[in-house]
């Protein structure tokens, strides 16, 4: 029993001293650390946007204006100020960029902003770890733009919005209290869609000829090199010849000021043409160019392929633009009679309204 308490009396001196040392090695001004979830003062966000095959990203903390005086109070004026809360505001872009002016490859960078009373700085820094602007160096500014900031309606948390999406083109926009501040950002779209585009032909891509045929009407349509919309086309066109290949290396025959080598491509796609090719080309025709081109398609079509409904709606389409009503009814009613259940209410009203 005696050698019981012993112990107990020993263990009890042991944890006593252990947790007396370790309390007394703690520095006063030692704060504990938090070991419950509650919400953050400036919550963060993320807001994101895709612009061609680049996506854009900025991820930041919005602080409250919470009736505080914002500008020239909070936020001094003419200091380096993080452009939200917390850790840095970050802009991440999958591509290479510009912004005012200034081209930046892809990545991680930080935004800081000088507020004036008239116009502001934002900065682009390449530190994009830090915490806030308390370390900024202006020898790791990738970027500077200067803009005007404009009134706008209350934002009582800062916001980040990209706005105005226009092809290549997206406007980056910070909002906080009564102020926003606009940053135009732009992509060379065509650019990274064909640097990505000889990449993936480099892949499992390269074996169908559909995926090359894809990659030249994107270059033909996007101002690409010609030369290589060309080169494309023909790769599809080694593969399996195509109405729709033969008629895209026509354009850009086109295009490059070969107008005979245009018109001997497309005569040559109209001997491989299926039945909805000459459909599609037909209406085409029918939407930009002329009434007898059309004319002459859907005949064709309807000859060739003699249950087409749509071919002699079409057909009926293009006279009555030729102002050839009797016949464009003989051809609606037999649109009519060939056409499926989903279609026939109307055509028949089609039918009814030709004069």
């Amino acid at each position: 029993m005696r050698q019981a308490r012993a112990v107990v009396a020993l263990l009890g001196f042991t944890i006593g001293f252990t947790i007396g040392f370790t309390v007394g090695i703690v520095p006063a001004h030692a704060q504990a650390p938090s070991i419950v979830m509650l919400p953050p003062d400036s919550p963060a966000a993320s807001v994101t946007q895709t612009l061609g095959l680049t996506t854009l990203s900025v991820s930041y903390h919005r602080p409250s204006v919470k009736g505080r005086a914002i500008w020239g109070g909070l936020e001094p004026y003419d200091s380096v100020w993080r452009a939200g809360a917390n850790q840095n505001t970050v802009l991440t872009s999958s591509s290479a960029f510009t912004v005012g002016g200034t081209s930046l490859p892809a990545g991680r960078y930080a935004v800081h902003m000088i507020p004036t009373k008239t116009m502001w700085t934002v900065i682009f820094s390449r530190q994009a770890n830090a915490w806030g602007s308390f370390s900024y160096a202006k020898g790791e500014d990738a970027a500077r733009t200067t803009v005007t900031p404009r009134a706008t309606e209350l934002a009582e948390q800062l916001q980040y919005t990209f706005d105005a999406i226009v092809d290549s083109t997206a406007l980056l926009t910070m909002r906080w209290e009564r102020l926003a501040v606009t940053v135009p950002i732009t992509i060379n779209v065509t650019r990274v869609v064909m640097d990505s585009l000889t990449q993936q032909y480099r892949g499992m891509p390269r074996f169908w000829p559909q995926a090359w045929l894809e990659g030249a009407r994107w270059a033909l349509s996007h101002n690409a090199p010609l030369a290589v919309a060309e080169a494309w086309a023909d790769t599809s066109l080694q593969m399996q010849v195509t109405f729709a290949a033969l008629r895209t290396k026509a354009a850009i025959q086109e295009r490059r000021g070969n107008a005979d080598g245009a018109t001997s491509l497309r005569t040559q796609a109209l001997t491989v043409a299926t039945q909805a090719d000459l459909e599609a080309l037909g209406f085409q025709t029918l939407r930009t160019g002329s009434a007898t081109e059309a004319t002459a398609l859907f005949r064709r079509t309807v000859t060739e392929h003699p249950r087409s409904w749509r071919g002699f709606e079409g057909l009926g389409d293009a006279l009555v633009r030729a102002g050839k009503a009797d016949e464009a009814r003989g051809n609606y009613q037999k649109a009519l009679s060939l056409a499926p259940e989903s279609q026939r209410t109307r055509l028949t009203q089609v039918v009814a309204g030709v004069r």
